[in-house]
């Protein structure tokens, strides 16, 4: 029993520590770009978005289910139990769904930079924030018609109801399958017309295009301004491959490492079933490094032309 506290006591503390990190860490995002007017894009918007809604999630699910998770047992009644499960699909799910439309932003300020610097405007940031929460909203709100059954039960447990196959399928399938295939797609073609760019740059009205160009007038990211800076020689053309290949793999590597295993869970004991669950948790927290850290502070040197790129500057007015 002495053993078994104190496995039961570190892991509560291990599970704090990443729930508290991942608190801070977009508490920190959130208020940089709140502070920061230069900050205030678009881009930026979806970028700040996606911090709030994984700090829902260090906030309202990852604490109950640290409880959860260490005692096994659920203690908070059924009311408890439908918030929490309700706020764990909305929140985790709209955190997928960020990373799609985050994708879909970069791919469109790279492929057709200079068109989608006119579309690419507030609105449309919130458009596709609510298009978000949406379909997040209605993916987590099925499996309450068929609970309400229960709802005067006591409960010993706090699982999502899966007998509904057609359910299942759906809620898998958009919470997951197909945002994974998405984000495939537009990283494999951010990549592709990105090395375009770097071994053949485009012209502007008959002239090469400067690193200024393409942060300033084509509504670009720093990730395309990373791919794009105006080093010289075929060495740092491969270069930039490689940081290009390195930017998107750690992005979308982190996304499907954190979350392709626990929709294979079901297939495994509890304790894998936890495991995969905090795996997925934890993919709120690594959206910080992925995004920000990697992106932090980018200094590109152009024809000695310096520019800062701060943190998630993303696109400068």
């Amino acid at each position: 029993h002495l053993k078994t506290n104190w496995l039961k006591i570190s892991l509560s503390i291990l599970l704090s520590v990443i729930t508290l990190a991942t608190i801070l860490a977009n508490v920190f995002v959130v208020i940089t770009i709140f502070l920061t007017r230069k900050l205030h894009t678009p881009a930026n918007y979806l970028i700040g978005s996606l911090a709030v809604t994984d700090l829902l999630v260090s906030v309202l699910v990852m604490p109950v289910s640290i409880a959860y998770t260490v005692t096994h047992t659920w203690a908070f009644g059924q009311l408890l139990c439908d918030i929490w499960l309700s706020s764990d699909i909305t929140c985790c799910t709209a955190s997928i769904l960020h990373l799609c439309v985050i994708a879909l932003d970069r791919y469109w300020a790279i492929t057709d930079a200079l068109e989608y610097t006119k579309r690419r405007t507030a609105g449309r940031a919130a458009l596709m924030i609510a298009v978000v929460w949406m379909i997040s909203i209605s993916i987590s709100v099925p499996p309450f018609f068929w609970r309400q059954v229960k709802a005067h039960e006591e409960i010993a447990k706090c699982t999502v109801n899966t007998d509904q196959i057609s359910y299942t399928i759906y809620s898998t399938c958009g919470a997951f399958y197909i945002p994974t295939v998405l984000l495939l797609i537009l990283y494999g073609r951010i990549y592709v017309a990105a090395r375009s760019r770097i071994l053949k740059p485009p012209s502007l009205y008959g002239k090469r295009f400067t690193t200024a160009h393409l942060i300033t007038g084509s509504a670009g990211s720093s990730l395309c301004s990373l791919m794009l800076c105006c080093w010289k020689g075929k060495n740092s053309s491969a270069a930039r491959e490689r940081k290009a290949t390195k930017t998107l793999g750690i992005s979308l590597g982190a996304f499907i490492f954190c979350w392709l295993p626990f929709f294979y869970a079901c297939w495994f004991s509890s304790h894998l079933l936890d495991f995969f669950t905090w795996l997925g948790y934890l993919n709120s927290l690594c959206g910080y490094f992925t995004n920000v850290a990697f992106e932090a502070m980018l200094l590109v040197n152009c024809r000695k032309k310096t520019i800062y790129l701060n943190y998630y500057t993303f696109y400068h007015e």
